[in-house]
């Protein structure tokens, strides 16, 4: 028989939590699934860029969420630090291919029905992840009794004035992701950070000659440098307002999934 233990509030983290705990916090609660990448973030970002950033996002909104009276239980798995990036394979990266994960966030997802949830979301720091998870939430929805979100961070705002730059937003390794990291991490910021050279042509999967294109030529991430836009001008200040303005965003997503699926 399991010792008895308040039922948890605000945010758990998985890993410490026994599985009592666990089978509990699955009655009511939401389980949180960040998941990133390791790839090549140019010369002056860690390779595990898109994780630490989905992760600093999740924490966020959870801590403004453990605020607020009423605020949905919330079960945070460990990262999943890989994910699909063939196209940066030509630098570094450690990827996945499609398929497997897919199959990995659908026995991920398994996993988390058989223990007893039925409420999940997954949350996501890489783009090339972003169709893999969307069509693996379709799909797990169609065959299980479960309701389950996806986004990638950088898509839910809160809609004020957060200091951003929408024709470079989330880029790769650009003024982005480095101001938000510069934030989050510092420490993990290769400083100077180069200014990039003009590219010319412009690389088609950034600038597609027709709005609803979608455009990939083969080549284009070696000849840029990996990095679609220049970092130098990033800082830490914007950072902050850039990542307070995606974990208010999530809070308030998390908020309204717990409001229409309780």
């Amino acid at each position: 028989m399991q010792p008895s233990r308040p039922r948890p509030t605000g945010q758990a983290r998985l890993t410490e939590l026994t599985w009592g705990e666990v089978r509990a916090a699955g009655e009511h609660g939401i389980a949180l699934l960040p998941i990133g990448s390791q790839e090549q973030h140019a010369g002056h970002l860690p390779m595990g860029t898109d994780t630490l950033l989905a992760e600093a996002v999740i924490d966020r909104a959870g801590a403004l969420l453990a605020g607020e009276p009423d605020a949905p239980e919330l079960v945070r798995l460990p990262a999943l630090p890989f994910g699909h990036s063939p196209h940066h394979l030509f630098a570094a990266a450690v990827s996945l291919s499609a398929a497997t994960l897919g199959a990995v966030l659908d026995d991920i997802l398994d996993s988390l029905v058989t223990s007893g949830y039925r409420r999940i979301m997954v949350v996501n720091g890489h783009g090339g992840n972003d169709e893999v998870m969307r069509l693996a939430v379709k799909r797990f929805a169609l065959r299980s009794d479960v309701t389950v979100a996806a986004c990638s961070y950088w898509t839910v705002t809160s809609g004020a004035d957060d200091g951003g730059r929408p024709e470079v937003t989330p880029g790769h390794a650009g003024w982005f992701e480095t101001s938000l990291m510069l934030a989050a991490h510092p420490d993990l910021v290769r400083t100077p950070v180069p200014a990039r050279a003009p590219v010319e042509p412009p690389p088609l999967f950034d600038n597609p000659p027709y709005p609803g294109l979608t455009v990939e030529r083969h080549g284009e991430w070696e000849r840029v440098g990996g990095a679609t836009d220049d970092a130098s001008g990033a800082d830490a200040e914007r950072g902050t307002r850039l990542l307070d303005d995606r974990a208010t965003g999530l809070a308030r997503a998390i908020r309204a999934f717990d409001a229409a699926t309780r």
